[in-house]
């Protein structure tokens, strides 16, 4: 018999960065304590500075391909991990902007790998519910006609390509979360997100829309990387965060597709975004990123069905908040310009 416990002990793996942040973030404000722990790969410390002083929050700089002993930490020994350990753990620790395929692609393999094993091995330790964010790549090719893509769908992938560490990574994490589940009984969720935005997207990543809204805001091209038909579908930040809190207090163990069935071609946001900032900037059209593929759109009927889950923010609502935030925030990544007179 499990000793009552009143407060939750919650572990988000990846915690500083985008979703995870926002994830953490509500997790705080719903009263359970929470243990973010990242090592900044691809993340940032300014996600997570409104919730550092909170008493039931706690930051660990860490990379989880490498093994720890949570109940050692002195920061969490008001926590008591060391006698109460995790009820929860939320896995978001890889890196995921486009332009990061490049950059760290033995890190996203490992991150994959050898990180979800280690994250596994915790959720065994600690008999702890466990979540693992997975990603609408690991779905490969989408049909060619477009119909949003079920659980069950299997796309061709590229796993020799230079996005396969972090595709054909995703697959194998899957893999991995199964297995455990098969052998040791672990309670575990795979959540395959899909196309998210929102405040405190990466900067300079990659991702299209912080790159929409900064170019907007200062006037200048907004370049997509694709053609007039490219289109995406995009679910707000806040509205995955829900999903996740959701699917983790569900009995839910098959992957579970979160996203937005919404389909909008990247000159219709990039439109959007022009007339939410007021913005001269015109439209261009480049080429996509060498390693990139048109993702496929999602079917959410077992998440509205089996968890009553759906996407509630519009995208222009979303697209609004997003762009007040880069410009709340943008002189945090703009270089200090000396005005003196000579």
């Amino acid at each position: 018999m499990k000793p009552f416990i009143e407060n939750k002990n919650i572990l988000v793996l990846g915690g500083a960065g985008f979703i995870g942040s926002h994830l953490c973030e509500e997790l705080v404000k719903l009263g359970d304590n929470v243990v973010c722990v990242d090592n900044f790969i691809s993340s940032d410390v300014e996600n997570i500075r409104s919730i550092l002083e909170y008493p039931n929050f706690e930051f660990i700089r860490h990379d989880i391909t490498k093994d720890t002993e949570f109940g050692d930490s002195p920061g969490l020994k008001k926590f008591k991990v060391d006698v109460q350990g995790f009820q929860e753990i939320y896995n978001l620790a890889c890196p995921t902007a486009p332009k990061d395929y490049a950059k760290f692609p033995v890190e996203t393999a490992v991150a994959n790998s050898v990180g979800v094993v280690n994250s596994l091995e915790w959720a065994k330790k600690y008999k702890a519910r466990y979540l693992l964010t997975s990603s609408s790549a690991v779905y490969g090719k989408p049909p060619e006609d477009g119909t949003p893509v079920k659980e069950d769908y299997y796309g061709l992938l590229d796993f020799l390509g230079p996005r396969a560490g972090y595709n054909e990574g995703k697959r194998f994490a899957e893999t991995l979360v199964m297995t455990y589940q098969d052998v040791y009984q672990l309670n575990t969720s795979i959540a395959r997100i899909f196309s998210t935005y929102g405040p405190r997207m990466l900067q300079h990543s990659g991702r299209q829309i912080p790159d929409f809204i900064r170019n907007a805001v200062d006037d200048k091209e907004i370049a997509i990387a694709g053609d007039e038909k490219s289109v995406l579908s995009f679910c707000y930040v806040k509205d995955i965060v829900e999903g996740l809190i959701d699917l983790m207090a569900s009995e839910i163990s098959a992957p579970i597709n979160l996203g937005s069935e919404q389909v909008l071609t990247l000159a219709e946001v990039a439109e959007k975004i022009i007339a939410i900032t007021n913005s001269s900037s015109t439209i261009s059209y480049t080429h996509k990123y060498a390693y990139t593929m048109q993702p496929a759109t999602p079917d959410i009927s077992k998440a509205k069905e089996e968890l009553n889950w759906f996407p509630l923010i519009s995208i222009d609502d979303g697209l609004r908040e997003a762009t007040e935030f880069y410009r709340a925030t943008a002189f945090l990544h703009k270089p200090t310009i000396n005005t003196m007179e000579k």
